[in-house]
């Protein structure tokens, strides 16, 4: 008997922080958790009120979305990335984790193909190359690229967990060598409109890609910047040739966005006030927490875009998760993320600004 490819997944990660969730519940003062980037505040009411519209909804939806869908995703493109593709460039999918995790599959990757990751990296693209059956190489230049030959590539910028926003050269040095290989490049850009110190460049720009989206897929997610975590609404947009193959995959699995999401979407999509109120309200948790981290003896590396900071305290990034959790704050240890990670730890804005508040106070000498 075939091993399954599921026997092969590592030991989910969250799980290895649960002694240190309960030291930090048992603070006097209640956790602060900062451990996960799920958005704490309000769906906007532009966004309700459109799933409300919408709610009667006996049919089917469509797997590539409605044209209003497609279209509004093309506007909002143009107008965000100086990105300008045809609604068959775009395709709306259930969160974009179905698709880190769904991609390599759906493509036909298998047992003869490697798929790239970056050395300090969200762990679904891994997760997703072995559910295929492929295999997992690390690299961060063309030339670990070129040593590694992999079909697929990812790139994230701005990173999840370092914040870390990659220059349009680096970006464009890897698609000029991936097309070259014959390879995809799959940008995961989920954060992408909350900049703080520098601006991300989505690999859809002219200055990454050309004049041509060919070989190159950027995903982006509504979860972050339109807090839809639970709405599960994301779309990837690029390679349309791409696009209509993993399109054809997943109307076989019946993998649709609902109807009433579809117009959620569109809604978030088309107002931008939401998105820069949003950013302002993470920007003040930001400004409360980096100089609190500092002053506790953290340094904070990267971190200039996304909803979280890359700090150490140059130690073993399970002591500082210890650490924090005897003051009631829970963080991500940086392994989580790679080896590479493990003297990091990734601490989320993600929390009400009464619990961001609580933290600052507790880690203030």
């Amino acid at each position: 008997m075939s091993r399954s490819p599921a026997a092969s997944l590592p030991d989910f990660p969250w799980d290895r922080l649960v002694p240190a969730a309960e030291q930090a519940r048992a603070h006097p003062g209640g956790i602060v958790d900062l451990s996960v980037g799920t958005p704490v505040d309000p769906t906007p009411d532009i966004v309700q009120r459109a799933l409300h519209a919408a709610s009667n909804s006996p049919g089917y939806a469509f797997t590539a979305g409605t044209a209003a869908l497609r279209e509004s995703i093309c506007r909002a493109l143009s107008r965000r990335c100086g990105a300008d593709l045809t609604p068959d460039s775009v395709l709306p999918s259930i969160g974009t984790k179905e698709i880190v995790a769904l991609l390599p599959t759906l493509l036909g990757l298998g047992v003869s193909d490697a798929v790239a990751v970056p050395r300090v990296a969200y762990p679904t693209y891994a997760v997703g190359a072995l559910l295929a059956g492929c295999a997992v190489v690390e690299a961060d230049s063309v030339d670990e690229l070129e040593a590694a030959r992999p079909a697929l590539v990812w790139l994230n910028s701005p990173s999840n967990p370092t914040g870390r926003v990659a220059p349009a050269a680096e970006m464009a040095a890897i698609v000029a060598w991936a097309r070259s290989r014959g390879a995809l490049v799959v940008s995961d850009e989920c954060y992408f409109d909350l900049a703080w110190s520098s601006e991300p460049v989505s690999v859809l720009h002219p200055s990454v890609c050309g004049t041509s989206h060919d070989s190159v897929v950027a995903l982006q997610s509504l979860s972050k910047r339109s807090n839809l975590a639970g709405y599960r609404f994301g779309f990837a947009a690029g390679d349309a040739s791409v696009l209509a193959r993993v399109l054809e995959v997943r109307k076989h699995a019946g993998l649709i966005v609902p109807g009433p999401v579809q117009q959620a979407a569109i809604a978030a999509l088309d107002d931008d006030l939401h998105v820069a109120a949003q950013r302002l309200v993470y920007g003040a948790r930001r400004d409360q927490l980096l100089p609190a981290l500092r002053s506790a003896g953290f340094r904070v590396d990267h971190s200039e875009a996304g909803l979280y900071l890359w700090c150490t305290r140059d130690e073993p990034c399970w002591k500082t998760v210890d650490w924090l959790a005897q003051r009631g704050i829970l963080v991500a240890p940086g392994d989580f993320y790679g080896s590479a990670g493990d003297h990091h730890v990734r601490v989320a804005l993600t929390a009400t600004d009464e619990r961001i508040s609580t933290a600052v106070t507790r880690l203030t000498p």
